[in-house]
């Protein structure tokens, strides 16, 4: 039958899931009227439709627990808005722990919640025992209730979102599957549905588990794939009752939800099972699908349901159920532009939380489409995290094996993946084993994490508490600050720049004043229209007209897309991070030691902090650059890959008369932290502006070009910051007690002042660190006479106000 659509129209939305119809609802909330959602068959008949419907609160980071709250309270408003239920039953969530680094997991949860306002109660086995007597509890530790959680109808939050669009001016077509994306010179210009056309300036995928192959038919890399998931529908039972919170029990790899009478089991279990595995490719038509029951699958965890539930043994199974569920590699949500295609965004990949964060996930993609960006630290759902290898078959088909466990397995801190490894291996990778490197994943890169001491196996033990890597660390902090320290920094995104307006175009998007003397390097930030810190990197002027820029590995294709975007027409950027390894070497021997490497002068006077220049090692030319980000003087050395190898086997060689030591990433982490040094993605993001980060030093407002957010920065400037970073230690100082890491509430007193950013604990100094942002209330004079703590695990530490880093280094005339 022919459809009626427009010829044209703002934003074409694909999906009628529950995103798709969210994302319509906030587009037309928020002013644009003019939106279309093409739905192929029926709204909420991809995976929508056979979601358990759990509502949480509480996220791993803040802007997740805030698109949670935010779908909660939406769900609530708007069944009132549109007279329209959604089928909301909040009886509460029980999460429940077995073991103690669980129990210390959901102590660690219940303390973060105090930071966002969720109401948390903590409970021992024998109260979980009396209000719940159905559930066995002998060998439980504990658990935390969450008693505004619970569950939603998931067509009921469908219709309702897709009522509240279409009251606001959406058309929703169903039975419209789109046949082609339309673009003209790289960006959107509309897309062909049954035969017709309709012109748009924007795309939203929310296609659920087909994202990843339209995104292939148009050179998209977009990473998910779908995995089997699985749940049983008890027959009714008697006993149950109906204000039976949903249970996790987490250490079963099971959920519990209280359905009509019967209880609703599921699992995420430990290795999944990735779906369509004979043609890896969703068909068109799967619709309202189902796969063939698979008991032998499901058995031990209905076992272990059995023993959770002793009623189970004498009920019998009405429903058994299996069907596709999409994952990403790290179980977060895939949002914003792709860098492949201008004006195409991604709402997709919720990886089974999609009822409970489907409000605030359509409220983000809508704020991001109508201003171009987020003031808000969403780089966990920020599509740009991920570079192209992470949608290749084989590596997203074993990631999501194990993706679908970790929603319910440890969140232990610092955790390797197991699966999709050696993606990216170092020309030195076997030389780093054998000196007992322990290796983490950075950017696809299998990067040093720390090297293991006396033949000890070089593994993460994990834990919640003192980390079995300490002691490495403690060795090789401490060489770096008495003799000095090998670090690979090869990871470091690396861009360049060649064009006789290079230096006009880093000057619009960078808010220092780059220097543009040939190997003078400057450190910087871009900025939002809002002021908010986009990226912190380094500009390097190599040449005449010639500059690179280095920045965080993990931000690769977002400072990439960042930095284009902004960018005139004709002004070309180049990444060139592969081209080079990185080795830096830090410490008070370093100069001696380059000396020792090189015939060049590496003398303060010929050789001054932040500057670079060409040298020979070897008769091999190398990049060298005096910058530091532990904290010591020092060197990075860019070398071209394929003489790597032989330049890292001379240093560690020559080393042995210098005391050179092979560092990892916690010993370089540890050593920002003592010299004041933050970290994108930790301590500053979007939320924050230079003020309140206390990185204004970086700005210059008297330059020819004005840069990018310097109209917000100046309104900015002369008002009082609602918040500031500041450094923290504990006044009780021994590793791993706590473990400090980020997101612990910080109390002046009895009252919450702010949140931590990043933890550590420093070796050199024998100090407990912690960075974060405080409410910018009182002095550092008059908080120095306070009692200031950190809460961590429900427990209070006493803390001291650092008004300094512990470590400050003169560069300039060292």
């Amino acid at each position: 039958m022919q459809k009626n659509y427009p010829s044209s129209t703002k934003v074409v939305v694909i999906g009628g899931g529950v995103i798709g119809c969210s994302v319509a609802y906030h587009l037309t909330k928020f002013g644009w009227k003019d939106v279309v959602v093409l739905e192929r068959d029926q709204l909420t008949s991809g995976t929508t439709w056979h979601a358990a419907g759990l509502v949480s609160q509480l996220g791993p980071t803040a802007a997740i627990t805030k698109i949670r709250k935010y779908s909660l309270d939406l769900y609530k408003r708007l069944e009132k808005e549109v007279d329209h239920s959604a089928g909301l039953r909040l009886n509460g969530a029980l999460s429940i722990a077995q073991t103690n680094g669980r129990w210390q997991e959901l102590q660690r949860q219940a303390t973060t919640a105090q930071l966002y306002d969720v109401d948390i109660k903590i409970l021992d086995k024998d109260e979980i025992k009396k209000n719940y007597p159905m559930v066995f509890t002998d060998d439980l530790k504990g658990g935390v209730l969450m008693p505004g959680d619970g569950a939603a109808d998931p067509s009921g939050v469908t219709h309702m979102l897709a009522k509240g669009a279409r009251l606001n001016g959406a058309q929703i077509f169903e039975k419209s599957p789109v046949e082609k994306i339309l673009t003209k010179n790289g960006r959107i210009s509309g897309v062909r549905v049954n035969g017709q056309e309709i012109e748009c300036e924007y795309v939203v995928l929310a296609t659920g588990m087909w994202s990843r192959q339209i995104g292939q038919d148009m050179g998209v890399s977009i990473p998910l794939y779908p995995a089997e998931h699985f749940y049983v529908i008890t027959e009714p039972i008697e006993e149950l009752p109906k204000t039976l919170p949903v249970i996790r029990d987490f250490d079963s790899c099971t959920y519990f939800k209280e359905d009509a009478g019967k209880l609703l089991i599921g699992i995420f279990e430990g290795k999944s099972i990735p779906a369509f595995d004979k043609t890896n490719r969703v068909p068109n038509d799967f619709s309202f699908g189902e796969f063939p029951e698979n008991f032998d699958h499901f058995e031990p965890y209905l076992e272990a349901s059995m023993k959770r539930f002793p009623v189970l043994e004498k009920v019998g199974i009405r429903k058994f159920f299996a069907g596709p569920e999409s994952f990403t590699p790290d179980t977060n949500t895939l949002l914003g532009e792709v860098p492949e295609v201008k004006n195409l965004f991604l709402s997709c990949g919720l990886n089974s939380i999609g009822i409970g964060s489907g409000g605030g996930v359509g409220k983000v993609t809508a704020e991001w489409l109508m201003t171009g960006h987020i003031n808000e630290d969403i780089f966990n759902y920020d599509i740009k995290r991920f570079q192209k290898f992470h949608s290749e078959l084989d590596f997203i088909k074993d990631r999501i094996t194990e993706s679908l466990g970790d929603l319910y397995g440890m969140h232990w801190p610092f955790k390797q993946h197991k699966t999709s490894r050696n993606v990216k291996i170092l020309p030195y990778h076997d030389q780093l084993k054998s000196f007992g490197a322990c290796f983490g994943v950075s950017a696809g890169y299998e990067r040093p994490m720390w090297f293991s001491l006396d033949g000890e196996k070089a593994e993460y033990n994990y834990s919640y508490n003192y980390q079995n890597w300490y002691p490495s660390v403690e060795y090789e902090t401490n060489n770096t600050f008495k003799n000095v320290g090998l670090y690979d920094l090869t990871p470091f995104s690396k861009f360049e720049i060649k064009s006789d307006k290079a230096h006009a175009e880093l000057q619009k998007i960078c808010t220092s004043n780059i220097k543009k003397e040939i190997g003078k390097c400057t450190y910087t930030h871009m900025l939002n229209s809002d002021g908010g810190i986009e990226t912190d990197l380094t500009v390097v002027c190599i040449n005449e007209n010639h500059f690179r820029i280095i920045s965080s590995a993990a931000t690769r294709e977002r400072d990439k897309f960042h930095i284009r975007k902004h960018l005139s027409n004709g002004v070309e950027l180049v990444d060139v991070t592969d081209d080079n390894c990185v080795l830096g070497l830090f410490g008070p021997k370093s100069r001696s030691f380059m000396q020792a490497l090189s015939n060049d002068d590496f003398s303060n006077e010929n050789f001054k902090f932040a500057t670079s220049k060409n040298i020979l090692i070897d008769g091999t030319k190398i990049w060298a650059q005096r910058l530091s980000y532990v904290g010591e003087l020092g060197f990075e050395l860019y070398v071209k890959t394929n003489d790597a190898k032989k330049i890292y086997e001379l240093i560690v060689e020559k080393g042995k008369e210098f005391n050179l030591s092979n560092c990892g990433m916690h010993a370089l982490d540890t050593m920002r932290m003592e010299s004041g040094f933050l970290h994108w993605g930790h301590d500053i993001s979007p939320e924050e502006n230079q003020y309140q980060a206390g990185l204004n030093f970086t700005i210059s407002y008297k330059k020819d070009i004005d840069f990018i957010g310097k109209d917000a920065l100046l309104k900015i400037k002369d008002q009082k910051v609602d918040r500031r970073f500041a450094m923290f230690t504990l006044k009780d100082n021994k590793p791993g007690e706590p473990l400090l890491l980020h997101d612990e509430p910080i109390y002046l007193e009895d009252k919450i002042i702010g949140r931590t950013t990043s933890g550590n604990y420093s070796f050199n100094f024998k100090k407990n660190l912690s960075f974060g942002y405080i409410k910018n209330n009182h002095t550092n004079e008059e908080l120095q006479s306070k009692n200031l703590f950190i809460e961590v695990e429900k427990k209070k530490y006493p803390i001291e106000l650092l008004i300094k880093p512990l470590k400050q280094t003169d560069f300039k005339n060292n």
